[in-house]
């Protein structure tokens, strides 16, 4: 058991950093965290190396997360997105009337733009982190990114683009 302490002490940090990027909630993202490791207990003989144990523990949160939406919307539970990380300066600007209309044309985009565009802006993740996560490689998070700034800006109607 010793081996399994070590992996989610390692990773788990990692884990919930990239739920709280899906789910914007630290409630859902920790309960989601301890899902994710419990899945991964579960199926530890079938990960088999091919990619980096946070990539497949990312890949274990990500069906976590959509279970936990799709479970959501059967109940007609509608998620809290709107609870801060921390508290801070940089929290209240985000707040702004322009940061929210930012983030609700995000929302609005269809996968994987949604989540490339996230993981970047709010992840802090490079193209590389963001291709293995999506099971693709660098230049594919690359293109999508750009693809996704573009509709970004489409949809915005004014021309400016708002990255």
């Amino acid at each position: 058991m010793g081996e399994l302490e070590e992996i989610y002490h390692t990773y788990a940090d990692e884990v919930f950093r990239y739920l709280m990027v899906l789910c914007r909630n630290r409630d859902v993202a920790e309960e989601l965290t301890q899902e994710t490791f419990y899945q991964a207990v579960r199926s530890i003989d079938r990960f088999n190396g091919e990619c980096k144990m946070s990539v497949w523990l990312c890949q274990i949160a990500k069906h976590s997360y959509y279970k936990y939406v799709d479970k959501s919307k059967r109940q007609k539970v509608e998620v809290d997105q709107c609870a801060p990380v921390h508290p801070s300066p940089e929290s209240e600007y985000i707040q702004s009337e322009e940061k929210v209309v930012l983030y609700r044309n995000i929302h609005s985009l269809n996968e994987p733009y949604k989540e490339v565009l996230l993981l970047r802006m709010l992840g802090g993740l490079s193209f590389r982190e963001i291709g293995e996560i999506q099971r693709k490689n660098e230049n594919w998070a690359r293109v999508t990114y750009y693809r996704a700034k573009l509709k970004l800006k489409e949809g915005s109607g004014d021309g400016h683009e708002k990255m």
